[in-house]
C-alpha cells in the first residue's frame, strides 16, 4: 500500500507507479500509447489542488442525522471555473449549510446545488473564487480490471494512493440504491468520502463512496473502495444545476431498507413517515416478490421495483409478514415517491 501526503510530490508518485503501469500496458496488448506518453498527459504539479475539502452541517431533526451525523467532512472535486464541486451525495444530504476547504486551507462558503438520489452524487458551488484549476471529467466505461488509477482525498495534507481497478460490477445498497457499473479498487483509501478517482490521463472518472470488504467477488474478504462513475451524472448535470433535481420522475422510493440472508430478502428498517411504513410494512417482513415476480437478492429486488414504475407509481410487494404463523403471502401495495420529496 503506497500513500503520499504531499501535494507537490506528483513526480514521485509517477515514478513509483510507472512499473505497474508498464506491466498493465504490456498485458493488455491493445496498442495503447507508450506509458511515458500517457504519463506526460498528467504531469502537472497542481492537479491535486482541484481535490477540495467539503464541510456540511445538518439540522438535528433531519432524517439522516442519526445515521450520518450532523457535521460531515469529506472531499469534493472542482470541475469548472465557476466553483462547481462534485462530491458524494451523503455528505450534503439534508444539509442547511456547507463550505469548501480550498487548496490553501481557507474555508469558503458554498451553496448546495443538488443531491441526486439516483446516482448518489451531489453538487456544491463555492461563493468565492477557488485558486485551483478544475479537473476535467473523464469516462470510466473503458476502464478495465487491472487498470492503474490514483485515489486522492483532501485532508490536512492531501492523501494520494496508487491503486488499481479490481472489479467492475453493479452495486446494490440496502438503502434502495443501485448503480450498474461501479468501480472497485484496491488497496483501500481510508478517507474515501467524496475522494477523486483519477485515470492515467489525469481525468476524473469516479467519486469515492464506500469502504467495502468485497472489492474482489469471492468467498475471501478483500478490502477496497467503491467509486461512483462520474459519467452517470453527466446526462442530467445541466438540469440539476438549473433546478436542483431531475425534471422527470426518478426511480420509485419506498422508504424500505432491505437486507438479505439465507437467500431471503427482508425489511431491515423503515423510514419514518415513508411509503413503506404508511403501507403497513414492518421490520422483519420477508419480501418474496414484486408484482408476482420472485426476487432472489437485493439487486434483483431493486431492479424489479424499477421495472414496474417510476417515482409516484404504486408498487405491489409480495410479503410474508414477520408475525405470520404460516407462510401465507400477503400483497402490500406501496405508493412510491421521489426521495427528494421526503428529505428535509
Amino acid at each position: 500500500m503506497t500513500f503520499f501526503s504531499n501535494r507537490r510530490s506528483f513526480e514521485f508518485i509517477l515514478i513509483c507507479t510507472v512499473m505497474s503501469l508498464t506491466a498493465c500496458a504490456a498485458v493488455s496488448g491493445s496498442g495503447a500509447p507508450p506509458v511515458n506518453q500517457r504519463l506526460a498527459n498528467i504531469r502537472n504539479d497542481h492537479l491535486f489542488d482541484a481535490v477540495l475539502g467539503v464541510i456540511a452541517t445538518v439540522p438535528e431533526g433531519a432524517h439522516s442525522a442519526e445515521s450520518l451525523g450532523t457535521r460531515r467532512l469529506g472531499s469534493g472535486v472542482l470541475i469548472d471555473d465557476s466553483g462547481l464541486v462534485l462530491t458524494i451525495g451523503y455528505l450534503i444530504l439534508e444539509a442547511d449549510s456547507a463550505a469548501i476547504i480550498g487548496p490553501d486551507g481557507r474555508n469558503i462558503a458554498a451553496n448546495i446545488v443538488a443531491f441526486d438520489p439516483q446516482t448518489g452524487l451531489g453538487l456544491l458551488r463555492a461563493r468565492q473564487p477557488i485558486d485551483a484549476r478544475p479537473m476535467k471529467l473523464g469516462n470510466s466505461k473503458t476502464l478495465k480490471e487491472g487498470a492503474p488509477v490514483l485515489a486522492v482525498s483532501h485532508g490536512e495534507k492531501a492523501t494520494v494512493l496508487a491503486a488499481h481497478v479490481v472489479s467492475r460490477r453493479p452495486f446494490a445498497g440496502s438503502w434502495e440504491y443501485l448503480i450498474d457499473d461501479a468501480i472497485y479498487t484496491t488497496p483501500p483509501l481510508k478517507e474515501y468520502g467524496g475522494a477523486a478517482l483519477i485515470d492515467i490521463n489525469g481525468r476524473l472518472i469516479g467519486i469515492g463512496s464506500l469502504l467495502v470488504n468485497d472489492a474482489v467477488p469471492g468467498h475471501q474478504p478483500v478490502l477496497g473502495n467503491m467509486f461512483v462513475p462520474v459519467e452517470i451524472l453527466q446526462p442530467v448535470m445541466d438540469e440539476l444545476i438549473a433546478t436542483g433535481r431531475r425534471s422527470s420522475p426518478g426511480t420509485p422510493w419506498l422508504g424500505v431498507n432491505i437486507d438479505e440472508a439465507q437467500g431471503r430478502v427482508f425489511v431491515s428498517h423503515l423510514s419514518i413517515g415513508g411509503p413503506g411504513e404508511n403501507a403497513g410494512l414492518k421490520p422483519g417482513d420477508i419480501i418474496i416478490g414484486v408484482n408476482g415476480r420472485r426476487v432472489r437478492n437485493i439487486e434483483d429486488y431493486l431492479r424489479k421495483v424499477r421495472r414496474y414504475g417510476r417515482a409516484g407509481d404504486d408498487i405491489a410487494l409480495d410479503v410474508v409478514p414477520r408475525a405470520a404463523r404460516d407462510l401465507t403471502i400477503r400483497r402490500i401495495v406501496v405508493s412510491s415517491m421521489d426521495r427528494n420529496d421526503w428529505l428535509r
